[in-house]
């Protein structure tokens, strides 16, 4: 089965939730990515909570992840739209950080101290921008804290990621599930008591569980809705337009430095790693234009 996502509304629509299966999708980008065994996990964890969030978004809204932690890994980035792509970076893929108490420390691969960038872009003059410190560096929880104090809505969410012996990511997925205005207390603390219960959620995925399967484990509400699946995949929108839209921006004279070199100008792409060329000649061109501009 591909990697998926549901949306659904429960108990009596006081509950909205997401859950999806992102095996594939983070598999892929780990890969992409180079990222060593706790790498993988961090990175996987953030790739799944975009693609969760991006169920909330509509149209051509685009989302935006970003954490920055004083641990190794530095910087990670994950963005995704209202149709399932997703895609992520990550600055240093290898934390080279052993286990601690026989788990991943991706706390200690991001840093303790370090923030939570989130950026919407929902079609309006400026882009959302909200931020928030780290509360545990597990990434899950952290998004966790940004809507209940950011956005006021009560927030559970979980993300998982197991590796195999060979480090391949071999499960990985999550949900998020938020209190609409209307909800009762009761039922927060019905629910959250049967969370509690629960095996993680990567090793409900490795057992073959489907979204819809999470859901029916997850929320203890027989009659919750579906209201939306959306397959997820991995895209990159970079393409040599953007790329040049970028040399064309960059100081007269760093692209002057660029056009006396004998050697192509490369330029790869963090996420999905294509490398763009530009001879000395192009980059020359660019740097004539830009020439022109400044004198008109």
């Amino acid at each position: 089965m591909s990697d998926q996502m549901i949306r659904v509304l429960s108990h009596n629509n006081q509950i909205r939730a997401s859950f999806a299966v992102t095996t594939d999708l983070v598999k892929e980008i780990c890969q992409l990515q180079g990222t060593d065994p706790t790498a993988s996990v961090a990175l996987g964890r953030l790739t799944t909570a975009a693609a969760l969030m991006g169920s909330l978004l509509k149209g051509d809204q685009r989302l935006g992840l970003t954490i920055e932690g004083n641990g190794p890994l530095k910087k990670l980035q994950a963005e995704t739209d209202a149709y399932g792509t997703v895609r992520s970076t990550i600055k240093n893929p290898n934390s080279q950080l052993p286990p601690a108490d026989g788990q991943y420390n991706v706390s200690g691969a991001i840093g303790k101290a370090g923030f939570l960038h989130v950026t919407k872009d929902l079609g309006l003059k400026e882009p959302y921008h909200g931020m928030v410190q780290l509360v545990s560096s597990e990434i899950a929880e952290d998004i966790a804290h940004y809507f209940t104090t950011s956005e006021q809505t009560p927030t559970s969410m979980a993300l998982g990621v197991l590796l195999d012996r060979t480090a391949t990511v071999a499960a990985s997925g999550g949900f998020f599930i938020q209190a609409m205005p209307n909800c009762d207390d009761e039922v927060l603390e019905t629910l959250d008591n049967h969370l509690c219960t629960l095996p993680p959620v990567s090793s409900l995925i490795r057992e073959g569980l489907s979204p819809l399967e999470l859901a029916q484990n997850i929320l203890n509400d027989s009659a919750f809705k579906l209201q939306s699946t959306t397959e997820l995949s991995f895209r990159c929108s970079c393409n040599r337009r953007h790329v040049f839209t970028m040399l064309t921006g960059l100081p007269v004279e760093d692209l002057h430095t660029l056009a006396e070199r004998d050697e192509n100008t490369e330029i790869t792409c963090e996420y999905c790693k294509n490398n763009y060329i530009f001879t000395p000649t192009e980059v020359n061109n660019i740097l004539q234009a830009r020439k022109k501009t400044m004198r008109t």
